[in-house]
């Protein structure tokens, strides 16, 4: 997940009291609105320390530069998004219903970007890469992972390669919406996309992790042949669906029992 095992915009030094931690914390969110308002870019120390409502001196205590608030956002964020996965990755949540668990999932996510660090680090993450130092896109493939497990659990019958191509669709899809509902200033707006990623969720894994799927269903969406879950359509025989392989090439008729 980390670019450096060192970053080299550490804090200055650590906060051991409980109102130094809370000083901290208050820069943090004070930064995540200064480089909504005004990109990093043109965010400056003195304007974190201006919404933080401490002095100036009071942030160079513990920061040397906004590069080091922002890592010190991103730090956060990560430490957030690993308690978010291990909470959501229990027997209790994936063995609900189906949309039980996604609806579960989803909140928990939304739950973690009401808090404007993780807010501003997503974002940023997808528009001014070059400022990370501790995140970059193994952060994406852990998150792909952490949805992989989710599947394999609910379903032991998908092959490794369907339920990481499920997992990857998942995530990605979830991240190109959750983007645009995070930068909508309509808060409206912002709940309607968020809901929509769980309908969205629920309609692409039904199939496959639904409540009832069956064994007889999981063989329908991969090719008997090589086993490859990238299917197309092709035409009807005798009233029975035909599949095309994408990877093999060969065609193959829906079985119906």
């Amino acid at each position: 997940m980390t670019k450096h095992s060192h970053s080299s915009r550490e804090l200055r030094r650590q906060p051991k009291q409980q109102r130094g931690k809370e000083r901290v914390e208050k820069i943090l969110d004070a930064a995540a609105a200064v480089f909504d308002e005004v990109g990093y870019e043109k965010a400056t120390t003195y304007l974190i320390a201006v919404k933080a409502g401490t002095a100036i001196g009071s942030l160079y205590q513990f920061f040397p530069d906004k590069a080091a608030v922002f890592n010190a956002m991103e730090l956060r964020h990560i430490e957030r998004v690993k308690v978010m996965w291990e909470q959501a990755n229990t027997p209790e949540i994936v063995q609900l219903p189906l949309r039980q668990m996604i609806q579960a999932i989803t909140s928990a996510v939304a739950q973690l970007f009401e808090q404007p660090v993780s807010r501003v680090v997503f974002i940023q993450f997808f528009i001014s890469r070059q400022i990370f130092q501790s995140i970059d896109e193994s952060i994406t493939q852990e998150a792909i992972n952490f949805m992989a497990s989710i599947l394999k659990q609910r379903n032991p019958n998908l092959s490794e390669v369907q339920y990481s191509l499920l997992a990857e669709v998942c995530v990605h899809s979830s991240n190109a919406v959750m983007l645009s509902a995070l930068r909508s200033p309509d808060l409206q707006h912002r709940q309607q996309l968020t809901q929509q990623i769980e309908d969205l969720l629920v309609s692409y894994l039904e199939p496959y992790i639904g409540d009832h799927t069956s064994d007889n269903v999981m063989k329908v969406m991969m090719c008997p042949h090589c086993q490859s879950p990238q299917l197309s359509r092709n035409g009807y025989r005798r009233g029975k669906q035909c599949y095309r392989c994408k990877d093999c090439g060969k065609q193959f008729v829906e079985k119906v029992k």
